[in-house]
């Protein structure tokens, strides 16, 4: 008998598990390029224009503090898809291709529960890139480039046209009954940044300047542009969300939006300030179930994405992800939020060492009220990331030379080294304008985010020194 009650109740299960398979939502993931969270109307910016991605905030939740694991696109990118810090999968090179060893979610769902999956868009980073021939020799020796053998479906475009039209034809060969994964991957906000992108540019006059910005007229010429661009990914957003509407799979699809990285604007991308990994990220579930919080103020991380996106679909979280899982949050369950997240800032893009955009080493922790940002390589002044050979910097460099810049700008810029350790009370200083360290009312606050990066690093066996050295030995 209980033989036999076993039995039941393993086909049970095993029918159970199918019904859910049947069930399983499909997963639309998409993504802006160079995207602060201060860049999209919802987060409180009343001068761009981002109805569309307004609106699916209303349909969905918005999360207020979600950080990426690197304001730099590949080892975002990385972490994103893997559930893992950078260092724990051994991206911190901008170039490195993602080892075999280390699964992405849309694989998992292909391999654990018979997704359709795809990558399409942008270039999704993670199998090398702009490659001098001796590297592109090795990665074809050694076969480095796996994602076309990892998923169903992996494409790249450049243009606006052709990642629409790489969506559509994905969604055209998704077998009939398989539920579907796709990450869509954007160009728009990235630089070079288009003049008249869209048929209403922003009005460069009257935009309101963050307080760390220069106000010249190419700054704002060049910050109405990158809103423009913002405004031409909002369009483009609509178009995805109102192909799936067309199509009925809107109320089978959990959707999210994020950006790739922070701004290449000023103290953005490429930085660990607000602006480098402070990035919106919007989720609407299936069926768009009304009674949401539209909005959580809890910490989430680049890393968390892959595991919340697993048990969406009914998959088993592996063990190896270290990245936290928010799903109860979307199905309004109680949620143990984060104490910290972490970020990690390395080599960027392809050229030699010869300025802190091409290389830099830094780390930050973030807790609910405060940042450490640490400047391994403090030595090296600021360089901004995209934007250097811009007429804009180039007159801000003279501007600077000729005194002619005010001294509470050009200490974010130029100064000849950096601060080895920035602490910032983002409650009261969201823009981060005053360095905390040393200030005796932060010796607490100090000793607690050091202490949390420091077992960071070591858990991640990073590489980096740590930031809490060993007492000296007294002499004897």
């Amino acid at each position: 008998m209980r033989t036999v009650f076993a039995l039941f109740v393993l086909l049970s299960l095993s029918f159970a598990s199918r019904l859910t398979a049947a069930d399983a939502p499909n997963v639309l993931l998409v993504m802006s390029d160079d995207h602060s969270a201060a860049h999209v109307g919802c987060y409180g910016n009343s001068d761009i224009k981002t109805p569309n991605l307004d609106a699916f905030a209303k349909q969905g939740i918005r999360f207020e503090k979600y950080y990426v694991a690197c304001p730099q696109c590949v080892p975002s990118r990385a972490a994103i898809m893997t559930g893992r810090s950078p260092l724990g999968v051994q991206m911190t090179r901008f170039s490195a291709p993602l080892p075999a060893d280390y699964k992405v979610f849309p694989e998992i769902l292909k391999e654990k529960a018979g997704y359709y999956s795809g990558v399409a868009g942008r270039t999704y980073h993670l199998d090398g890139s702009n490659q001098a021939p001796e590297t592109k020799a090795v990665f074809d020796k050694y076969n480095l480039r796996t994602f076309p053998n990892r998923l169903d479906f992996v494409k790249t475009a450049g243009t606006r046209d052709a990642i629409l039209g790489q969506y559509r034809e994905f969604l055209d060969q998704v077998p009939k009954g398989k539920p579907f994964v796709l990450q869509l991957c954007f160009s728009d906000p990235h630089r070079p940044l288009d003049k008249n992108a869209i048929p209403e540019p922003h009005d460069p006059t009257k935009l309101k300047l963050p307080q760390f910005y220069p106000d010249t007229k190419l700054v704002r010429e060049d910050f109405a542009r990158y809103y423009d661009e913002i405004a031409r990914f909002d369009t483009d957003f609509g178009t995805v969300l109102a192909e799936l509407t067309k199509r009925g799979l809107d109320k089978n699809t959990l959707v999210l939006f994020a950006g790739d990285n922070g701004a290449s604007q000023f103290r953005g991308k490429g930085t660990l300030n607000e602006f480098g990994v402070h990035c919106p990220l919007i989720v609407r579930m299936p069926n768009g179930r009304e009674g949401l919080k539209d909005s959580y103020p809890f910490l989430i991380s680049g890393e968390d994405l892959a595991p919340t996106i697993l048990e969406a679909a009914g998959v088993e979280v592996p063990k190896e992800m270290t990245g936290k899982s928010f799903h109860k949050l979307l199905n309004r369950q109680a949620y143990e939020e984060r104490t910290y997240t972490f970020a990690e800032r390395g080599a960027h893009g392809h050229s030699l060492p010869n300025n802190a955009a091409d290389f830099d080493i830094g780390r930050c922790v973030v807790s609910k009220s405060h940042k450490l940002i640490y400047n391994v390589l403090w030595q090296i002044p600021y360089h901004p990331v995209d934007f250097a050979g811009d007429e804009m910097w180039k007159e801000l460099i003279q501007m600077n030379k000729d005194g002619k810049l005010p001294a509470e700008i050009a200490k974010f810029y130029f100064k000849p080294t950096r601060p080895m350790f920035e602490l910032y009370d983002l409650g009261n200083d969201p823009y981060e304008l005053t360095n905390l360290m040393g200030t005796p009312d932060t010796t607490g606050v100090e000793k607690e985010l050091k202490t949390a990066l420091q077992e960071w690093m070591i858990l991640n066996r990073d590489f980096a020194p740590l930031p809490i050295p060993p007492t000296p030995a007294k002499k004897k």
